[in-house]
């Protein structure tokens, strides 16, 4: 990287720190530190909640997934916009009316107290492991690219975050947003141009496409039923809605964004301005990944992406890399002929014939990479991440012009403090609503509560630094966020659905039907990580879900049985 390039990084995310605690330095309540004294307009409150999703596992693993397996993972956002019109006709009034500051609040008012304390339990186990991810995913990532020391880049990405966060509270994340908004889409915008620009050397976008068919990248959808695949129509509509409900019915880390909004109509505006976005968003991101593929079909890839793990095992195996690397440029180019037969050839036999051939080479290819990460893992080389996750960042390190370098790691870094700095404001407007004032001290000055604040706000952002620093992942990182996700949130929605679609259910039956439910889900998980079972994790939202409701609906008939028994 040239200094022009660590320039335009750290400038960027050095204003956009300072310049969000400096607009929202003074807080008069604790409802102007976590609602930010309800003023948000629904343009601000949409990229918000857009933003807050977007972390920066978003911007480096989406890529990557489209590179590895393809667009099926769009299908994962199919029940998201039918989740938003759910949350915009039943969860925002709710919210608005209860006026609430967290959505655990509201669980308090329906049923009682231990339903409240267990629910914002339940959020804090996960979002405190998912907010150490979001500062992990890009530290990990770059370090091994650049060589940067991987603790220093994830205490300087924390730092920078708890900096404005704890100043200047929810108010300063959505400001902040804006900002990180508009460096997002520039460098988004600048990869696919120089992208589109490289590959259209060789081949057009129509061939392209053509070509990532033949690898079966284009596969957007799928119509199985097969329980263990883990992207179809049915999981995305299903599994995929249940997990969108949860997120932004219920996690507070969304529930704060909409909420701080003017008024309900503004709320609403936000999220359909999301919901209109989202999948686009997502497919675009993703179709620049299947692009990816393509265009290292031209351009000759590393024989590994991590090349700082690999360059570590070069300096021991020296031999032992050389002669991968030659076999892996012999098959390659071998390869790379027979696509430029199948582009010039305009019969569909002989195209088909080549097309299979092609596969077989590509076999090859992935069996020799198997190969050697086998013999790096044996001779102690640390993969903590799936390949993919290096894929989009080797091709800016690698084919970006000076100073767009910079700009596209300031884009990942803004989305990591954006995601990270709403997801410690939710943790520490738990912390101190749901346990502090409601458990400890539930009658004090306003200015103790803020103080509390700031001081949960810190304590979050330290805890997520020291997660981040301890975690490892083999998992793909937009894969292993969902995954930890829908372990909770079916459960979260459970109780939530309980309380506002049933009447009679009361609280102990709600309460014992989550514990258990969630007991059953994480054992479910343990049998699906092992042979014995084959579930796809989008399935545990609708199971978590569907399970506390059946339990809560089935204790509440036995104690009725028993109490009209009784008299």
């Amino acid at each position: 990287m040239s200094n022009i390039d660590f320039f335009i990084l750290f400038s960027t995310l050095l204003f956009i720190s300072l310049y969000g605690a400096y607009k929202n330095f003074s807080h008069k309540s604790i409802k102007s530190y976590f609602l930010g004294d309800n003023k948000m307009s629904w343009g601000t409150v949409g990229i918000s909640v857009m933003l807050t999703q977007a972390t920066a596992i978003t911007f480096l693993s989406t890529p990557g997934q489209g590179f590895a397996s393809g667009m099926s993972f769009i299908q994962n956002y199919f029940g998201l916009p039918l989740a938003l019109i759910v949350v915009c006709i039943f969860f925002i009034p709710t919210y608005f009316n209860s006026k609430v500051t967290t959505a655990y609040e509201y669980l308090e008012q329906r049923f009682d107290l231990k339903t409240r304390i267990l629910t914002s339990f339940l959020f804090l186990l996960q979002r405190g492991f998912q907010c150490g991810l979001t500062i992990y995913a890009p530290s990990i990532i770059l370090t091994t690219i650049l060589g940067w020391n991987l603790s220093l880049t994830i205490i300087c990405v924390g730092i920078l975050v708890i900096i404005y966060t704890v100043i200047g509270g929810s108010k300063a994340v959505s400001f902040t947003q804006k900002q990180q908004m508009v460096v997002i889409l520039i460098g988004m915008l600048f990869v696919f141009y120089f992208l589109i620009n490289k590959l259209f050397v060789y081949t057009t976008f129509n061939e392209s496409l053509q070509l990532a068919s033949v690898f079966n990248k284009t596969n957007a959808i799928s119509f199985s039923f097969d329980p263990s695949e883990r992207y179809t129509v049915w999981t995305g509509l299903l599994g995929g809605f249940f997990l969108s409900l949860s997120y932004f019915g219920t996690d507070q880390s969304q529930v704060l964004r909409y909420i701080n909004a003017k008024n309900i109509d503004q709320s609403r505006m936000g999220l359909v301005f999301n919901a209109i976005l989202k999948i686009p968003m997502q497919f675009f991101i993703l179709l620049l990944g299947v692009l990816l593929f393509v265009f290292y079909l031209f351009y000759t890839p590393p024989i590994h992406f991590n090349k700082n793990v690999l360059e570590q095992f070069r300096s021991s195996n020296t031999e032992t890399l050389n002669s991968f690397e030659l076999s892996h440029e012999k098959l390659y180019n071998e390869r790379k002929d027979l696509i430029n037969d199948f582009l010039e050839n305009d019969d569909e036999l002989i195209k088909e014939k080549l097309s299979v051939i092609i596969l077989e080479k590509s076999q090859q290819l992935d069996d020799q990479k198997n190969e050697l990460e086998k013999l790096m893992v044996s001779s102690g080389s640390k993969l903590k991440n799936s390949e993919s996750d290096y894929v989009f960042i080797s091709f800016i390190l690698d084919y970006l012009p000076v100073g767009f370098i910079g700009l596209l790691l300031a884009v990942i870094f803004s989305a990591a403090m954006s995601s990270t700095s709403a997801e410690i404001t939710a943790l520490s407007s738990i912390s101190t609503i749901d346990f502090y004032k409601r458990l400890i001290n539930n009658n004090s000055k306003e200015i103790q509560y803020i103080k509390y604040s700031k001081l949960f706000t810190l304590f979050w952002g330290l805890l997520s630094i020291i997660f981040a620093l301890t975690l490892v992942t083999s998992e793909n990182l937009i894969e292993s966020i969902n995954i930890v996700a829908s372990l909770f949130y079916g459960n979260i929605l459970g109780i939530f659905l309980v309380a506002f679609f049933t009447k009679k259910v009361n609280s102990s039956n709600v309460f014992y039907a989550a514990i258990l439910s969630q007991l059953l889900v994480l054992i479910l998980f343990i049998l699906s990580k092992s042979s014995i079972l084959q579930i796809g994790y989008l399935w545990f939202n609708l199971i978590g879900g569907c399970i506390t409701i059946i339990l809560s609906i089935i204790f509440y008939k036995i104690n009725e049985y028993f109490n009209y028994s009784s008299k």
